[in-house]
């Protein structure tokens, strides 16, 4: 698999706006998102530890799927796997201005660690890399879906696939293997009721999402059994969490849509308040 991606990130933005065409989730499994995030990377259970431990917990959003055939929770039914509320936990998004695609600089939906300027991840180089990126887009490949890389190539032209080989180490998110391992269940739908309805609405509350990640850290591969002492510690973590990220959300939210689009304003946005720098396009990466 050889994928380009200078002056994309087709896969880190939501790009919608840009669309001539009606562009939905990109779908990799059999249920629709109950939010409405674009590309949203579904980690690990280790991986999702691993963020908790660096103290950047307040970067991680979970997600729940709409199901006609789940279960009711608050009046939404949701994917449940044994009555359990099913769930990722993935990297969250904010408005940022980027050029994608040679366009003009503009405010789009884009995951927290994309570097506006560079339209690189900044830690694409570091222990925090997620496996589904790394991969990207070989589970699709894998799946025989289609790619951001060829709806990118059929909206702005150009190359981006270079290679549709999928690599050996790229895996599907969903099936009973992933149970504890990407695919998390919430023990008690009554608890989740307010957040479930705040997520949907793209309004949830930090201790919204530290509860989920709480259980998806507390989870155990193949099994729906949560440790409750591991439980407990990580949402008191999660719930306290304050690293740059946050600073960096509330900043661009606020200038999202009324600040004319200029790149450069990560460089006190984020790199300012402790974001790692990436190195640019002008070295092999």
């Amino acid at each position: 698999m050889e994928v380009d991606c200078e002056g994309c990130a087709g896969c880190c933005i939501d790009w919608r706006p840009l669309a001539a065409g009606d562009i939905d989730h990109e779908r990799r499994g059999p249920y629709e998102p109950l939010d409405d995030e674009y590309n949203l990377v579904p980690l690990h259970r280790d991986e999702v530890r691993g963020f908790v431990e660096e103290g950047l917990t307040d970067a991680l959003v979970p997600r729940l799927f709409a199901s006609e055939n789940g279960i009711d929770v608050g009046g939404i039914s949701v994917a449940a796997i044994d009555g359990r509320p099913a769930f990722f936990v993935g990297l969250r998004s904010v408005p940022k201005p980027v050029a994608p695609f040679g366009h003009e600089p503009t405010w789009l939906s884009s995951c927290v660690f994309l570097d506006p300027t560079t339209l690189q991840c900044r830690i694409h180089d570091t222990e925090h890399y997620p496996a589904t990126c790394s991969t990207y887009p070989g589970e699709n490949l894998v799946l025989d879906v289609e790619t951001e890389c060829e709806r990118v190539e059929g909206e702005h032209g150009g190359d981006r696939l270079l290679d549709d080989e999928p690599p050996a180490d790229a895996t599907p998110n969903f099936g009973p293997a992933a149970i504890g391992e990407t695919v998390f269940a919430h023990p008690d739908p009554d608890r989740i009721e307010d957040a479930i309805r705040r997520l949907r609405d793209g309004d949830s509350t930090k201790q919204d999402r530290a509860e989920f990640v709480a259980v998806a850290a507390a989870s155990s591969p193949g099994t729906l059994e949560i440790e409750p002492t591991e439980y407990e510690q990580v949402r008191g973590r999660a719930a306290t969490a304050e690293s740059w990220v946050s600073a960096a959300i509330t900043d661009w939210r606020r200038r999202g849509g009324i600040e004319t689009a200029d790149p450069a304003l990560a460089t006190t946005v984020e790199t300012q308040r402790g974001a790692t720098p990436t190195p640019g396009w002008n070295r092999d990466h």
